[in-house]
């Protein structure tokens, strides 16, 4: 037991003695309690051995499920169903710069051709990948160019990324199919959802202007106006700046 004494220390008087008496009585209190609750521990764990394992099996097991599911399941499926986005895509893209039957390709893109998947197929086939959340995306923006604006929402609502274009691009497509079905509370919403979302010259200036056109229609010149001069201040060199005096000029003049 530990003693507060040095060794052949002895005691001046009577009361230093009694002094040093209670210190190592203190000390044999405190180690005294702390083997006991030392004592217990070892019991209880003794006790609860096999449930401790237990525990601790059911979590490696679920640890090296995951990993093995991970590697053997999820890793391959990406792969096959990122493999299988390669071909709508390519019709999509061809929509995109058509000048005659797009809807056609966009069926194409959508529906799959030839033995070949879709983007409906990739997203039904291979949900939770990211080609299927990719697919959501192109899905959503080929119905909202077909002017099918509630399969639009259906699908762009789906698409969830943090990338900085087709994060807003998402958000700004929703904005668009609302305003086209005359919602333009819920399109201006998106619409500055799109511009949470992030800040750069392609997408920024856009969603800008059309915030600040919905506004207007909303009667929030005021709101409109900061918009506008946005565009004019942070993006002057957009294709959106070049008439967005004339809509600074109507939003002054509705105030």
């Amino acid at each position: 037991m530990a003693t507060y004494k040095k060794r052949g220390y002895k005691p001046k008087d009577k009361v230093e003695e009694q002094r040093f008496d209670e210190q190592e009585s203190t000390t044999a209190e405190v180690f005294s309690s702390l083997d006991e609750g030392a004592s217990k521990t070892e019991a209880w764990v003794s006790k609860n051995q096999n449930y401790i394992l237990g525990v601790i099996g059911v979590v490696a097991v679920g640890l090296i499920g995951y990993l093995a599911y991970n590697q053997f399941v999820q890793k391959p499926k990406d792969a096959n169903a990122a493999n299988e986005l390669y071909y709508p895509q390519q019709y999509f893209d061809q929509a995109l710069t058509a000048t005659t039957e797009k809807d056609s390709l966009y069926n194409l893109a959508l529906n799959g051709a030839e033995g070949k998947y879709g983007f409906l197929d990739i997203i039904d086939e291979y949900p939770g990948t990211k080609a299927a959340n990719l697919a959501s995306y192109s899905a959503g923006m080929a119905f909202l160019n077909m002017q099918k604006y509630d399969d639009a929402i259906a699908y762009l609502s789906d698409f969830s990324s943090d990338d900085a274009i087709l994060g807003a691009m998402a958000k700004g497509g929703l904005g668009d199919a609302f305003m086209q079905l005359n919602q333009p509370a819920e399109a201006l919403g998106y619409y500055e959802a799109a511009l949470a979302h992030s800040i750069n010259d392609f997408t920024t200036p856009k969603f800008l202007y059309k915030a600040g056109v919905t506004s207007m229609e909303l009667g929030q010149n005021e709101k409109a106006l900061q918009y506008f001069q946005r565009v004019k201040d942070e993006f002057s060199g957009s294709d959106e700046a070049r008439t967005i005096d004339a809509f600074i000029g109507m939003a002054k003049s509705g105030q």
